[in-house]
């Protein structure tokens, strides 16, 4: 089985797909030409899923990074008769600069190999499985290097080491001297498409030191927090930006499918999607992290995406990277899964699901960027009082609420909360909306909102607000109470909330979980790496800055050696499950730092308007 530890892997991404190497360097997962495009390398999931290897022998110790400022990887590797560096990254357009990175960007993996001291073995292995392992690949030699072929994709791989075709496989032994170098790469293209131009080592090396400038100029156009955390700041909005399909805006959960949120068990999702769930929260850590035009392109994605609805239907909650609304989900039975996790799952069925925070998340996002937004058009106009409209009608509802919990609705806290935050931020944009005559409903819409969650959604006995109404269990979502202002920070009630939590619903580190109360699936979860980033944001709020620094750095020490973090820590063994890298966490820990900046400097957090850093 696939046993490895998820935080053995660095990502890389040309803002299309990404790519998952492990530290003896193998690539280990790689969906190409897109995100949610079948796998050609996925032995995270099956060991005979395919990878792409370039591994030396008697190997003692291993060191890696990004090169500073992008995602390009170097690993710096001694055997026990030499050592050599391996750079690589899925590489960006040539001369891609600022705003442009991830413009077309050719598909390429390029790795290059040099000896930096004494003599080294390595072998190398290339083993595409099309179809996430179904299809055994067609290998065959062509003027411009080897192709494979196996489906609707194929891969031109090029390289100045001779490569010997195994049937579906090729690979390769070679014995290097201190100074030589090799490259080899695989760019995928269209199987009806011309094949591409080859890469020789020169153009190899070119172009990543290309993609390493590509990045330097987006991060120094867009990066400039200088509060607590900064280096870790600003990687994750790298990070973020490496998980953001350029030609819409989308912003993956993460860039895989189907790691465990249970080892072992079914808890078991594709995440290569965009949810509107986490609009709000994005948006301000590409603020912070990033600048206004991502955070714009990201909102306008998911506009246009969800702009489609009729009125009197529920708003979708999660669209495809191009604005796909069926995410009709399966089951791939030939992947055992990462140590044995099945069933590995392609599409989610959440997408149909009822949420009612969607309405909140949306118009909070665009309250925030409400000045980028200009002036709106009819539609937009019409569209956006919908939300309100619909979020005022129907939040007595029941619903499955943001954790997409796969039971029997529920009239969970989180649901009505951001239905208040919807007709709440409508009435603050009523001109801009030109809907001032449906201010009186929204107010009053509001104020019942209000009343109930403080009626029904207030638990004595736990001291908290709780999951849903009439329910003593905590959750986590809780903590978001003073982050979209329903109540202050110095609320006794929001005081006691988040105390419970930090005491009643962390494992014995004092990471958060999600929540503790049943959810109709078998297995329990790891803690939750957001949630215990909104903990910090709380305890920052309140002023218990030392608590929050204190557990911020927890948090982050779970980071792996290239600080990416997954969605979870298994609470028994510390280690890092759930899809990796995950946006969410990545997001908490930009937001976290935030708000531990702003404790500091005596500020607020609380903000509506984005653009207050």
């Amino acid at each position: 089985m696939s046993d490895q530890p998820i935080g053995n892997h660095a990502l890389l991404s040309d803002c299309h797909s990404a790519a998952l190497v492990d530290r003896s360097g193998s690539v280990e997962w790689w969906p190409a030409p897109q995100f949610d495009d079948p796998s050609i390398f996925a032995r995270i999931l099956d060991p005979e899923g395919g990878h792409f290897s370039i591994t030396g022998r008697d190997i003692q110790s291993v060191e890696r990074a990004y090169v500073d400022g992008s995602l390009v990887l170097r690993t710096e590797v001694v055997t026990g008769s030499g050592r050599y560096r391996l750079t690589e990254a899925l590489v960006m357009a040539e001369g891609a600069r600022n705003h442009d990175l991830g413009k077309d960007s050719p598909h390429a993996l390029v790795r290059h190999v040099e000896i930096l001291d004494g003599e080294v073995t390595l072998d190398i292995e290339f083993a595409p499985r099309f179809e996430y392992g179904l299809s055994l690949p067609v290998l065959h030699s062509h003027s411009q290097g080897m192709v494979a072929r196996g489906g609707t994709t194929s891969l031109l791989v090029s390289s100045n080491i001779e490569l010997e075709d195994h049937h579906s496989q090729a690979s390769a032994t070679v014995t290097l001297e201190s100074g030589a170098d090799f490259a080899v790469t695989a760019e995928a293209f269209s199987s009806w498409g011309d094949i591409p131009e080859p890469w020789d080592p020169d153009r190899a090396s070119a172009r990543l030191d290309d993609t390493v400038e590509a990045w330097r100029t987006w991060g120094a156009h867009h990066q400039n927090y200088e509060g607590p955390y900064a280096d870790l700041v600003s990687h994750s909005g790298r990070v973020l930006q490496g998980l953001t399909y350029t030609p819409t805006g989308a912003i993956v959960a993460a860039p895989t499918t189907s790691l465990p949120e249970t080892i072992g068990g079914d808890r078991n999702w594709d995440y290569r999607y965009c949810w509107i769930r986490d609009a709000g929260y994005t948006l301000r850590a590409l603020w912070v992290a990033a600048c206004p035009d991502e955070a714009f392109m990201y909102l306008d994605y998911l506009t246009t995406s969800a702009g489609a609805m009729h009125e009197e239907k529920d708003i979708q909650i999660m669209f495809g990277i191009r604005g796909e609304r069926d995410l009709s989900e399966r089951t791939i039975p030939w992947l055992r899964g990462w140590r044995d996790s099945s069933p590995v799952r392609v599409g989610n069925g959440a997408w149909n699901q009822t949420q009612l925070d969607a309405y909140g998340e949306l118009l909070s996002a665009t309250h925030r960027l409400r000045e980028q937004f200009g002036e709106l058009d009819e539609y937009e106009k019409t569209f956006l009082a919908s939300l309100a409209d619909r979020a005022a009608a129907i939040w007595r509802e029941a619903d499955h609420g943001i954790w997409e919990i796969r039971d029997e609705p529920k009239h969970y806290l989180y649901s009505k909360l951001m239905c208040w935050v919807a007709v709440d931020r409508a009435i603050d944009m009523a001109d801009q909306l030109e809907a001032e005559s449906k201010v009186p409903a929204w107010e009053q819409a509001r104020e019942e909102i209000r009343e109930a969650i403080l009626d029904e959604g207030w638990s004595d006995e736990a001291g908290a607000f709780t999951q849903a109404f009439g329910s003593d269990d905590l959750d986590a979502s809780s903590l978001v109470i003073p982050l979209v202002g329903f109540l202050p920070f110095d609320d006794e009630r929001v005081i006691s909330t988040i105390h419970a939590i930090a005491e009643g619903l962390t494992d014995q580190r004092g990471l958060v979980y999600r929540y503790l109360a049943h959810d109709g699936l078998e297995g329990e979860e790891g803690t939750f790496l957001l949630c215990t980033f909104w903990l910090v944001q709380g305890l920052a709020g309140i002023g218990e800055t030392n608590a929050a620094r204190e557990l911020f750095e927890l948090a982050i020490s779970f980071r792996n050696d290239v600080d990416l973090l997954s969605e979870e820590v298994d609470s028994e063994s510390g280690e890092m499950i759930g899809n990796f890298p995950q946006a969410f966490s990545h997001v908490g820990l930009v937001n976290a730092a935030w708000a531990i900046s702003r404790a500091i400097e005596g500020k607020d957090q609380h903000s509506k308007a984005v653009g207050d850093r």
